[in-house]
């Protein structure tokens, strides 16, 4: 199958659908650019009526119907996003829309789908389950199914994204960068601008473990995934398009693969240049630049660089696994396992070989009476530091380790350090806030008293003005005057937790 980019420019300039679809903005990263000095410009498709560019593929198509294909209503499988566009565009021209959609989408897209008007039928564990049952359906019930981006209308439609670059910008462009699931957005853009530019780089960036684009342009012909990585639902295919393929091939330019933290990293970075909060797909051709530009710095300076912000269609919940990722993302957080031995003094000891550094996690708890294992987070500035922490570490006695690649350290074992103590004798524990700022641990050290032992200490930034921390410390009972008169002098808010029955449960003797 040959396919006449040429063609596909024209019907792409024939296409006007901005009724419905917006003409988003190129928008200059300013943070992003100055850090990696080249200009960086994001293509503002989150701010379509549905948050996505796909509202563009899926209007084309409708426009290209007839009304006998209408007649019983149209049926799509998706995700999410295609699955908007269908029930908006549905809605415009007011035709029946039945979506199926795999059974984790995201509450927000199956909530934004029902309230264009469409049914939603949730089936499938993934996308390509739901496909399979929506063409089922299709066949069943007589209805037109609309693909998410193995249809030239669709590809067309959003090959306007291209155009629309072209138009508003005026200066050479080194590369475009856009997300790649089933291939929809990459091949649509690929054909307009190389059409026009050839010499414009088009680099298509995947999710690690949805790699399907990359695999099959290496093997030389389509390749269909075993299983698919979900955290960017939004471009987790295990089979990429026929026409998506045979585009790409030709005109695709060069192929990146980036990892979860990665792309966390990329929507914290936007969000901190233009306050917007990109879904994972979205954020993935932020994530390509940054690995590009950072594999080519010595090669690329001060040139015009634009991804696609694809969409920001983000369930609030995942907010919290993407900040607690996004600075290993950025490589500006350290995961280290330390051995201390069991004695007073070994804690401030450790504190005092980390330094000035900000400590954006402590785990503790007492186990042995002769060595201690923490779990530590670490602010970092480059990744060549873990290597000086560590080297300081064992310079006074301390092991350590380095688990910041360690992918079950940074999902489970942050959350997993304690455990009943039955020899951690006179244990009180006390919950306190300390104030978030350089110091604050080590006076709460310095003021305790020498000949008590820290049998449980938890802490972890969250990013507020002030540090949630939950310590356990071994006080005799003779002591607990002198315990007291610390507490009032240390200035800090407590709370008494040693009755608490969670800590009854799960953490004491």
């Amino acid at each position: 199958m040959k396919i006449d980019i040429k063609k596909i420019k024209r019907s792409i300039d024939k296409v006007n659908n901005y009724s419905v679809v917006k003409k988003t903005p190129l928008e200059r990263q300013e943070q992003l650019s100055s850090r990696f000095e080249n200009n960086i410009y994001l293509k503002r498709e989150d701010l379509q009526p549905i948050h996505s560019f796909k509202i563009r593929g899926a209007m084309n198509k409708f426009s290209r119907l007839p009304a006998s294909k209408l007649k019983n209503g149209v049926i799509a499988a998706s995700a999410g996003n295609h699955a908007q566009g269908v029930a908006l565009s549905a809605k415009k021209i007011k035709c029946r829309a039945v979506i199926v959609m795999p059974e984790i989408t995201p509450f927000i897209k199956i909530k934004a789908v029902k309230n264009y008007g469409a049914e939603v039928v949730l089936h499938g564990e993934n996308f390509a389950e739901s496909m399979e049952y929506a063409l089922e359906l299709a066949e069943k019930e007589k209805m037109t199914f609309v693909h998410p981006y193995d249809d030239l209308d669709v590809i067309i439609g959003q090959g306007t994204i291209g155009k629309e670059i072209l138009e508003n910008f005026n200066k050479p462009i080194h590369a475009i960068f856009c997300c790649v699931g089933g291939g929809g957005l990459v091949s649509g853009v690929a054909a307009y601008v190389k059409a026009m530019h050839p010499e414009i780089k088009i680099i298509g960036v995947e999710a690690k473990g949805s790699e399907a684009m990359t695999k099959s342009l290496k093997s030389k012909k389509r390749v269909t995934l075993k299983q698919v990585a979900l955290f960017a639902e939004g471009a987790a295919v295990k089979r990429v398009g026929e026409h998506n393929y045979m585009i790409c091939k030709d005109y695709v330019d060069e192929m990146l693969v980036v990892d979860n933290d990665s792309i966390c990293a990329a929507i914290k970075d936007v969000f901190e240049d233009s306050r917007i909060i990109l879904e994972p797909a979205g954020a993935l051709a932020v994530a390509g630049i940054k690995q590009y530009v950072e594999k080519n710095k010595n090669k690329i300076k001060h040139e015009n660089i634009i991804g696609i912000a694809s969409g920001a269609n983000l369930n609030f919940d995942r907010l919290r696994f993407v900040s607690e990722r996004a600075e290993i993302g950025e490589q500006r957080e350290a995961i280290i396992a330390v051995t201390i031995p069991e004695k007073p003094g070994a804690f401030k000891s450790f504190c005092e070989q980390i330094g000035k550094r900000n400590i954006t996690e402590f785990n503790y708890r007492f186990s042995d009476e002769t060595e201690a294992q923490i779990f530590t987070g670490i602010s970092i500035e480059d990744i060549s530091e873990v290597k000086k922490i560590i080297t300081s570490l064992e310079s006074v006695g301390l092991k350590a380790i380095d688990l910041t690649a360690n992918e079950m350290a940074k999902l489970h074992l942050r959350h997993l350090v304690g455990g009943h103590a039955p020899q951690a004798k006179n244990e009180l524990m006390y919950r306190f806030e300390f104030p978030e700022k350089p110091g604050a641990l080590m006076n709460f050290l310095q003021r305790l008293n020498k000949g008590w032992n820290i049998s449980l200490f938890h802490y972890r930034n969250h990013g507020a003005d002030t540090a949630r921390v939950l310590v356990g410390i071994q006080v005799p009972t003779k002591q607990m005057k002198t315990f007291k008169k610390f507490l009032s002098h240390l200035g800090y808010p407590y709370w008494d937790e040693t009755e608490n029955p969670g800590y009854r449960l799960f953490l004491s003797k």
